[in-house]
C-alpha cells in the first residue's frame, strides 16, 4: 500500500480534541477561582503558543468528516452515553444516508425504524439518523469556529506566532474556514433554516439564531469568495487537504441548486467556477472502477478535487468507505474479493438504478445478480434488489487493504471530482447559463462515456445531450452511491413528484407513491427545538 497523509492522526486527533473540549468548557472544573491555571498539561493557551501544533489540530477537522470518535467505539465526539451505534453517528455515514437510502439508488435491509422510515420516505422529527446528521454538521462548525477563532491575526500575535508560522497559520485558518463552509452547505441542503454561529459567538450559555436558508446561502458563498485568494492553489494542496480547486467545485455545487435554495438561477455563476476547475491540470482517471478502490490516493488523484480520506491503520472506524464497503456485501458474494473479512448484509440498490444501464458494455454498471431480485418486496431481505459492487477494499492490483485483520477501509471517498465538475458543466449549459457551449458539455458528457465504454460505442449526439432527463440519468450513471442522488432529485423536480417513483417510495407499496413536497428538506430534530425554543421547524413537520 502507498503511504497515506495521517501516520499520526491518532496522537493529533487526542490533542486536538483536549484543545477543542478545553476552549468549548468541555473539561470545566468545579474550582470557584477563576484566575487559577488550569491543572491539565494540555489547554487552549499551552496548544496555540506551539506553531507544530495547528496542523494537529487542523488534522481533527478533517477528520471529523470520517471518524466518529478518538477510538473505533467507546469515546463519541457526539451523542457520549446514549448507547447509540457509534458508527452510525460518524458524519460521512449520516451524510450518506439521508443522501441515497431516501431516494431511488439505495435501500437497508437492517429492520431499525429510523433506517426503515429513511427507506419508506416516512421520517418524522424524531427520527434518530436525522438527528445524527445534523448534530454532526453542528459539531463540525463547533470544532472549525474554535480554530478559526485561535487562529486571527490578533491571536497569532497575541500566542507569539510569527513569520513563516503565522503565514502557515494562515492558509491552515483557510482550510478551516473551508470546512465549516462545506458543514454549513449541507444544513444549507438538508434542513434549510438552522441556527447559526461563527468564530465572533464565543461559546456562552446564549442559545444560536436561526439564519434563513437565503442568508446561510449568502454566507457560504461569501465565505468561499473571501477564502478562494488565500488558500493553496488549485491542485497543489498535499493530497487530502482543500485548496482552491475544492473551494471552486463547492460554489459550482451551491450555484448550480441556487434556484431550489433561494429561487434564483446562477447557472451562469456556476459555469463560472467550472471554468476555473477545468483550466487547472485536473485529469479523468484511467479507468472509472480505480476511483473506487483501496489505491485511489494514487490511481484517482488527477481526477479528485476534494476526498474524505480513510486508513486502515490510522483511521478506524465503522463509519465512511468502511461502512460502505462491508455493508454492500451479502447474499453469495465473497467478502475476500471486496478486500473485508466479512460483509454486514444492508445496501442494495433500488431497480431504478440498473434500470438506467441500457447497454451491458457501460463498465460503471456494478452490481451482483447471482441470488438477488431485481424487484424488493421485502426491504429487510438482502437477496431483495441488486447488490452493489462499486465500493472495495483491495487495490487496482488486486491486493486488500492496509489493515491486517480485514476490518477497516484504505478507500478515500471521492466528495468532489472532475468527473462530477463535467456534468455540473453540461447542465448549466443546458439550463440556460453563459460561459459555455453545448459543443463543450458534448465533448465533456463523452469523455465520461469513452471511459464508461473503454471506446467510442458509447457516445451520445447533441440531440441525445438535450433529450428530457438525460442529464439526470447520466449522473445517476456516472455518480451512483456518491452521496449526490437527493439534491439531484430534488433539483430536477422527481424527488417528491408522484410522476417519478422508485418502490416503496412513500412506504405504502412496492409500487412506491408521490410523497408531500415538504420533505424535501429534513425536519430539524425535536430534541433541538425542545432545547433551543427559539427556533422554528421546517413546514410540514
Amino acid at each position: 500500500m502507498t503511504s497515506r497523509p495521517t501516520p499520526t492522526l491518532r496522537r493529533n486527533l487526542k490533542l486536538a480534541t483536549i484543545s477543542l473540549l478545553l476552549a468549548a468548557g468541555g473539561l470545566a472544573g468545579c474550582t470557584k477561582d477563576l484566575d487559577r491555571s488550569p491543572f491539565y498539561d494540555l489547554n487552549t493557551k499551552s496548544v496555540y503558543t506551539d506553531p507544530a501544533n495547528y496542523i494537529k489540530v487542523l488534522a481533527k477537522l478533517y477528520a471529523g468528516y470520517n471518524l466518529s470518535g478518538q477510538n473505533t467505539t467507546g469515546s463519541p465526539d457526539v451523542f457520549a452515553g446514549q448507547g447509540k451505534d457509534e458508527g452510525e453517528t460518524s458524519y460521512l455515514r449520516a451524510y450518506w444516508y439521508l443522501q441515497d437510502l431516501t431516494t431511488d439508488e439505495a435501500v437497508v435491509a437492517w429492520n431499525s425504524g429510523p433506517l426503515q422510515e429513511l427507506n419508506r420516505a416516512t421520517w418524522t422529527s424524531s427520527n434518530d439518523l436525522v438527528n445524527n446528521m445534523y448534530t454532526r454538521i453542528f459539531y463540525e462548525v463547533a470544532a472549525c469556529n474554535e480554530f478559526i477563532r485561535q487562529t486571527s491575526d490578533g491571536q497569532l500575535s497575541s500566542n507569539g506566532i510569527s513569520g513563516a508560522d503565522a503565514d502557515m497559520a494562515r492558509v491552515q485558518r483557510a482550510e478551516a474556514r473551508f470546512l465549516r463552509a462545506l458543514a454549513y452547505y449541507h444544513a444549507l441542503d438538508l434542513y434549510g433554516n438552522v441556527p447559526f454561529v461563527t468564530e465572533a459567538d464565543a461559546p456562552s450559555k446564549n442559545l444560536p439564531k436561526q439564519i434563513s436558508r437565503a442568508d446561510l446561502f449568502a454566507y457560504v458563498e461569501s465565505e468561499l469568495k473571501a477564502i478562494e485568494p488565500l488558500m493553496t492553489p488549485a491542485h497543489r494542496a498535499p493530497y487530502g487537504r482543500a485548496d482552491q480547486g475544492a473551494a471552486w467545485t463547492l460554489l459550482a455545487k451551491l450555484y448550480l441548486n441556487a434556484q431550489v435554495y433561494v429561487g434564483t438561477d446562477r447557472n451562469t455563476d456556476c459555469l463560472t467556477y467550472c471554468n476555473k476547475i477545468l483550466a487547472a491540470d485536473y485529469k479523468l482517471a484511467p479507468e472509472y472502477r480505480l476511483l473506487f478502490l483501496a489505491d485511489n490516493n494514487v490511481t484517482s488523484a488527477s481526477e479528485i478535487i476534494f476526498p474524505i480520506t480513510a486508513d486502515g491503520l490510522a483511521e478506524q472506524g465503522y463509519g465512511g468507505t468502511t461502512y460502505l464497503v462491508h455493508a454492500s456485501i451479502g447474499g453469495k458474494m465473497l467478502s475476500s474479493n471486496f478486500g473485508v473479512n466479512g460483509g454486514w448484509a444492508g445496501n442494495r440498490t433500488r431497480k431504478n438504478l440498473p434500470n438506467l444501464f441500457t447497454s451491458t458494455d457501460d463498465q460503471r454498471a456494478m452490481f451482483f445478480t447471482n441470488g438477488q431480485t431485481l424487484d424488493i418486496k421485502d426491504l429487510t431481505d438482502f437477496t431483495n434488489g441488486y447488490a452493489v459492487t462499486k465500493w472495495k477494499n483491495v487495490t487496482s492490483t488486486g491486493q486488500p487493504g492496509s489493515d491486517p485483520t480485514g476490518t477497516f477501509a484504505d478507500t478515500d471517498f471521492p466528495l468532489f471530482r472532475l468527473g462530477d465538475v463535467y456534468l455540473m458543466y453540461a447542465e448549466a449549459v443546458l439550463r440556460g447559463g453563459a460561459g459555455g457551449t453545448q459543443a463543450q458539455a458534448l465533448a465533456y458528457v463523452n469523455a465520461l462515456r469513452d471511459r464508461a465504454y473503454g471506446n467510442q460505442s458509447g457516445r451520445i449526439t447533441a440531440t441525445d445531450l438535450t433529450a428530457p432527463d438525460f442529464i439526470l440519468n447520466e449522473r445517476g450513471r456516472e455518480l451512483y452511491w456518491e452521496a449526490s442522488r437527493r439534491t439531484d432529485l430534488v433539483r430536477f423536480g422527481k424527488y417528491t413528484s408522484a410522476s417519478y417513483l422508485w418502490p416503496w417510495k412513500g412506504g405504502a407499496t412496492q409500487d412506491g407513491a408521490g410523497i408531500a413536497d415538504f420533505r424535501s428538506i429534513f425536519p430539524l430534530p425535536s430534541t433541538d427545538l425542545v432545547a433551543n425554543p427559539s427556533l422554528t421547524q421546517n413546514p410540514g413537520y
